[in-house]
Formats: C-alpha cells, sequence, structure tokens
C-alpha cells in the first residue's frame, strides 16, 4: 500500500487536484439545483437497472423507475437486453406497472396497443384510421442505450457518453480477479428517506465517520488513515481501501478481538497465538484462505490478490453509486433523487455473493440468508423499523438530521480535512456538470 501522507493522503499516481469550491447547502434543499440536475447530470450519466439474473428468457422484464422517469429493460430472442422509455408513444400512459414482467407482447391498458419485445407496434385497434395508415411495423418505443457488466444491466439517456466498460474505469480490471459475473444478488431493500440523495453520497466519499457513526467495525477492519488507501480517477470515480482482518491502529489492542477471533477459528487459526501482535494476524488468514479456500467451494480466490482476500474495497461511482467489495460479499449501494422533493431520495442496498457448492446461507446485513436469488427482497420507508442492514442502518441514521442542519441560517458552508478530499472533489464535478463551472472557494477557517 502506497500512502502519500502530509497535505495529500491519496495513492501514488491516484491524485486529483481540487479548486476549494465551496459546498453550500442549496445543493441539498434547493428546487432550481435539483432542477438543474435533472437536465444536466442524471441524463449524462450510466445508471445501474437490474441484474442479469433477472433475465431467463425472452420477454422477462425489469421496470427500473427513476424521479419522474421509468425505464423498461428487455430480454430479446438473442439472449441480449435492451431498455426502452416505459411509455405509450400514443398517448404517454406508462406501459408497464410492475417492478418485473414477462410477456411476448407488451400491451399498453389504455388503447391497447401492442409492441414486441423490440419495442415494435405490432398491433392498434382500427389500423386503417389513422393518416398515415396502419402505424403498425412503423412506430418504436423510444429506446435507450443498455450495455451489461458483469452481473450487471446499466442503462443511459445520451448518446454521447462513453460506452459502459469505458465510463467504469478502472473498475472492470481492479475487480475481474473476483469473478463477479455468476454472483447471486440475495439481498435486494430499498426505502424512501427523508433527506437529499448527497448526504449519503458524501457519506461515501469519506471514511472520516467510521470512528463515531461505525465503532464496532474497528475490531476487525482497521479505520487508522494511516492505514488505509485512497484513490482517485480520471473518470470521477474514487475508492478507498481498508484492511480488514486487522483491528484499528487507532486503538491499541493486546489480544485479537472478538469477533476477529472467531473470524480466524474459522480458518483454522488460533488467535491465542498472537497475544501481543494481533496485527499479524491478517497475513495468518491470508495463507489460510489460499489454502483452505478451494476445498471449501471459493474458487475464485485463486485469481484474487492477497489484498483482496482480506481487505474491503470501497468503489465509489460518480455520482450515486457506491460498490463495496469483499472476498465473499459485493454491497451495492445506492441513492437516487425523489420526484420533486430536494429533501427525500430513494435508498437502495443489494448484497451478491458468489455461489459455493453445498452452500445454502450466507451472512448479510440483515442475517443469515438463503443464497439464492432475491431471498429478501422489500421495500419501507425509513424510520418504521424495517433494517436495512446495521450499519445502512447508522448511516441513515445521519441523514435526517443533516438535512435539517442544512436548512439552517447558520450553516455557511463545508469545512473538510485532507481526508475528505473525495468530497471536495464530488461537488466540483457537480459543480462542474449541473452549473457549468465552479462557486467561489471556501475562505479560510475563522474568516
Amino acid at each position: 500500500m502506497n500512502i502519500q501522507h502530509g497535505s495529500s493522503r491519496y495513492a501514488q499516481g491516484a491524485d486529483q487536484p481540487v479548486r476549494g469550491d465551496r459546498i453550500t447547502a442549496d445543493r441539498y434543499i434547493s428546487r432550481e439545483w435539483m432542477a438543474k440536475e435533472f437536465e444536466n447530470l442524471w441524463p449524462k450519466i450510466w445508471h445501474l437497472g437490474a441484474v442479469t439474473a433477472e433475465f431467463e428468457e425472452e420477454g422477462d422484464i425489469v421496470r427500473h423507475n427513476f424521479a419522474n422517469e421509468s425505464i423498461i429493460m428487455v430480454r430479446q430472442a438473442d439472449g441480449s437486453i435492451r431498455a426502452f422509455y416505459n411509455v405509450c408513444p400514443h398517448r404517454g400512459n406508462r406501459l408497464v406497472l410492475g417492478d418485473i414482467a414477462s410477456t411476448d407482447r407488451i400491451t399498453c391498458s389504455y388503447h391497447g396497443w401492442q409492441f414486441d419485445t423490440s419495442g415494435t407496434l405490432i398491433n392498434v385497434q382500427d389500423p386503417e384510421d389513422f393518416p398515415g395508415g396502419n402505424p403498425c411495423g412503423k412506430v418504436k418505443l423510444t429506446e435507450l442505450r443498455c450495455e451489461t457488466w458483469g452481473p450487471f444491466v446499466f442503462w443511459c439517456m445520451d448518446d454521447d457518453v462513453p460506452p459502459l466498460l469505458e465510463w467504469l474505469a478502472p473498475y472492470p480490471e481492479k475487480l475481474e480477479g473476483y469473478g463477479l459475473e455468476n454472483w447471486v444478488r440475495a439481498m435486494n431493500l430499498s426505502c424512501d428517506a427523508d433527506f437529499n440523495w448527497k448526504i449519503i453520497r458524501d457519506n461515501f466519499n469519506e471514511s472520516y465517520h467510521l470512528p463515531t457513526i461505525h465503532p464496532e467495525l474497528s475490531t476487525f477492519i482497521n479505520d487508522g488513515l494511516d492505514d488505509t488507501v485512497f484513490e482517485m480517477y480520471d473518470t470521477g470515480h474514487n475508492a478507498m481501501w481498508m484492511k480488514g482482518h486487522q483491528a484499528t491502529t487507532r486503538q491499541q489492542f493486546e489480544a485479537v478481538p472478538t469477533p476477529l477471533d472467531d473470524i480466524a477459528r474459522a480458518w483454522g487459526v488460533d488467535p491465542d497465538e498472537y497475544e501481543g501482535r494481533p496485527n499479524d494476524i491478517r497475513e495468518a488468514i491470508i495463507k489460510a484462505k489460499r489454502e483452505l479456500g478451494p476445498g471449501r467451494g471459493y474458487t475464485n480466490y485463486h485469481a484474487m490478490s492477497d489484498q483482496q482476500l482480506v481487505d474491503y474495497f470501497h468503489c465509489t461511482m460518480f455520482p450515486n453509486l457506491t460498490l463495496t467489495m469483499s472476498p465473499e460479499q459485493c454491497q451495492i449501494l445506492r441513492t437516487e433523487p425523489h420526484p420533486t422533493d430536494p429533501g427525500k431520495c430513494v435508498f437502495q442496498h443489494w448484497c451478491l455473493y458468489p455461489p459455493v457448492e453445498g452452500m445454502e446461507e450466507v451472512e448479510s446485513p440483515i442475517g443469515m440468508i438463503p443464497l439464492e436469488h432475491d431471498a429478501v427482497q422489500r421495500h419501507s420507508v425509513y424510520g418504521d423499523g424495517v433494517s436495512l442492514g446495521f450499519i445502512a442502518d447508522q448511516d441513515l441514521s445521519i441523514g435526517s438530521t443533516q438535512q435539517q442542519g442544512l436548512n439552517s441560517r447558520g450553516f455557511k458552508g463545508c469545512i473538510l480535512s485532507y481526508q475528505e478530499k473525495r468530497v471536495q472533489r464530488f461537488h466540483e464535478l457537480l459543480n462542474d456538470m449541473v452549473l457549468g463551472g465552479p462557486t467561489p472557494p471556501q475562505p479560510p477557517i475563522g474568516e
């Protein structure tokens, strides 16, 4: 791990300059800002819409409602997936009203217009009663770009955005060793929340909050600043590597703490042998995973680096998607805007797992669940007592109070540490896309 100290804590070759634009409350509370995002930001990115496992046969459909838009992704006869706006070109009625469907004819419930899976109109009432003659075969659903990466299906509204793999760079290359292609989405949770979508994005763009919001993680994830690698990429995305299977260096431990001791025992490593040197157990677990993993059904271990075998790789994709990788779990955490209210958003939490022969259950953020597609799937309202995952619940708990505070006249703009540089860059990228350029810089502390 290559850490630069001083004013930059970013990996060599993965730092980016920032201007110091002032980050004021209007971007979280203003309807004008929200309208500019809908115009200048959301059409110009790739959106994660589904997983490929949802498209088993021709005519399988997954709907993705995003703010005021609704997109349907449809499997074709050749096995490919195409995306269309979920709107009938006749009079604008929504076509697909459920989250999933399977049909060889997409039928509008208003006047019965029917489209095949390629989006072509194939049947209408009174076909000769149109000025241009029978519209069948001529009228088509409005199509969007649709591409896949690993087990994920993405769509994009803008033809000028780079192809998906280019837009995602460098993640397809960095994550190749995990073998995500056949991983199973076993947990699919979402909720309505009372805060702007960017609040959680800020949260996922820094680790400064871990000691206060997630103190439980410190016993098996090293959140020490000098042991964490931050990376920022030319594409606008960023990442954070955190040492796993090692307790935090922010505290002094003489013995291997719980639950790391139980994790070690599960891999045949005796934690008592590491009395007085608990951080050394990380290397022992790497060795044990190399030796025992294939026999336990983890067929992807051979392609992983030692770092990937035990550490946590937080991949934050601009602007609203985070993918957190560990060797046995991929978490997707995303916030999407409310259609009309800048003080609300939709939060989504997926978990994917590698298929392991003989394994019927997996440990998830909400406890043990079956290792099968969407074993747990639900939508809730945050605060109603339904968990989105223990750590996610902790993150969401700050959202509403921060939204309330951002409405105060007393908030003058963010004051950020060096380790929050990814937050600064995120907002400067937003400024460039949403506003067309920088905002005035943040004044020095005390002014």
